[in-house]
C-alpha cells in the first residue's frame, strides 16, 4: 500500500492505545463531520434505485453548481482506479509533488508517467492531473489558467478534493467542456470518509465509461441518503467554510512557538516546514495525536485541523511539553 495519512494503526502499534484514545490528524477529514440523522431501514435492505441515484446526482449539482453530467463513485479514489479505462494508454503528466494514487494506478495499468514541477510542462500530455488545491501544499491555480491549458492536453483531470470551502478554485461548471474531467471527494469536507462517496463530472461520454465501469450500484443506499441531506445544506457548508478558515489561522499561531515555518495548506490542513519532522511526530504521538509525514521530504509535517475544544487542548498541551 502507498504512504497516505490515516494510517492509525501503525500509530498503535509503535506507540500503544486505542484507536478512539487517538486524535488522528494526519488526513485531511474534517473532524467536525456532517450531523449523519436518521437513516432508513429502506437505505440498508434494498438495492439503491435509479430514482434514488438520480437524486443524489441532482443534489451534487446543487452543491457543485454545475449542470454537467455526473456520477457518484465510491470516493474520488474509486474513480482514479478506473481513469485508464477512459483514454487508451499514452503519455500521462501529472503536476508533483501530488496524492500519490495518481501515478501508481496509470503506471501499473501501462501509462508512460512524467512527474513535472510546472503548470506550462502539462502541455503535450495524452492525460495531465491536476490537484486543485493540492495535497499536500495547498497550491492553486485559478480556472482560467487551467482552462487555458485544456486545448494543450487530450484530457484534463482536475482532482478538488479539498475544493468545497474554495469554491470559487471549481471548474465544475465548465465540465461538459470536451477532455475536461473534474475529481470530487464528499467524505472529506463533509467529514464522513467511511461512507465512501465521491463524483466525477465531465461531458457525457467520459461520465459514461465511469458509470458503465462503476457497474448499477457503486453506491450504498446509506451514501445515496445521508448525501442528498448534505449536499444541499448550504447553511451547514457556509458555516463550515467560515469555520475551517478561522481554525487554519488558530493553528497556524499554535505551532509557532515550536519554530515550524507554514508551507502552504488548504482549509483542511496545513503543511509545515519543521527542523525534523519524524522528532516532531513523535512528540505528538506521545500525547496520542497522530500526523503526516514524507519519507521523500524528511521536514515536511501535514496536520489536519482538530475538532472539538478538547482536542484542541491536548494539542495545544503536547506542544507545550
Amino acid at each position: 500500500m502507498r504512504e497516505h495519512g490515516g494510517n492509525l494503526d501503525l500509530a498503535q502499534q509503535r506507540f500503544g492505545g486505542r484507536a478512539e484514545d487517538w486524535i488522528d490528524l494526519s488526513t485531511g477529514i474534517n473532524r467536525v463531520p456532517y450531523p449523519v440523522g436518521e437513516v432508513s431501514a429502506r437505505a440498508w435492505t434494498a438495492l439503491p434505485s435509479r430514482a434514488e441515484i438520480d437524486a443524489l446526482h441532482q443534489a451534487a449539482r446543487h452543491a457543485y453548481r454545475t449542470s454537467a453530467p455526473l456520477v457518484a463513485m465510491g470516493g474520488a479514489q474509486a474513480a482514479i482506479q478506473l481513469l485508464p479505462q477512459v483514454a487508451p494508454c499514452g503519455r500521462a503528466r501529472i503536476l508533483a509533488p501530488t496524492y500519490n494514487e495518481y501515478a501508481g494506478v496509470l503506471s501499473a495499468a501501462g501509462w508512460d508517467v512524467q512527474e513535472v514541477r510546472d503548470l506550462q510542462a502539462l502541455a503535450g500530455a495524452d492525460l495531465a492531473i491536476i490537484v486543485n488545491p493540492n495535497n499536500p501544499d495547498g497550491r492553486c491555480y485559478a480556472p482560467n489558467d487551467l482552462l487555458a491549458l485544456l486545448p494543450r492536453v487530450g484530457r484534463l483531470v482536475v482532482d478538488e478534493s479539498f475544493a468545497d470551502a474554495v469554491p470559487n478554485l471549481s471548474l465544475a461548471s465548465d465540465a461538459d467542456r470536451p477532455g475536461l474531467l473534474i475529481l470530487r471527494s464528499f467524505g472529506k469536507f463533509y467529514g464522513l470518509a467511511g461512507l465512501r462517496l465521491g463524483f466525477a463530472i465531465g461531458n457525457g461520454a467520459d461520465v459514461g465509461k465511469l458509470a458503465a465501469a462503476s457497474g448499477p450500484w457503486p453506491i450504498s443506499g446509506a451514501a445515496i441518503s445521508i448525501g442528498c441531506r448534505a449536499l444541499r445544506d448550504d447553511a451547514w457548508a457556509e458555516a463550515t467554510s467560515a469555520r475551517l478558515a478561522r481554525d487554519c489561522l488558530r493553528l497556524d499561531a499554535m505551532v509557532q512557538s515550536q519554530g515550524w515555518a507554514l508551507m502552504g495548506g488548504t482549509p483542511l490542513f496545513r503543511l509545515y516546514e519543521t527542523p525534523d519532522a519524524l522528532a516532531a511526530q513523535e512528540k505528538l504521538a506521545r500525547g496520542q495525536i497522530w500526523s503526516r509525514v514524507f519519507a521523500k521530504e524528511p521536514t515536511w509535517l501535514r496536520l489536519g485541523l482538530p475538532g472539538s475544544e478538547p482536542e484542541w487542548s491536548r494539542l495545544a498541551e503536547v506542544l507545550a511539553r
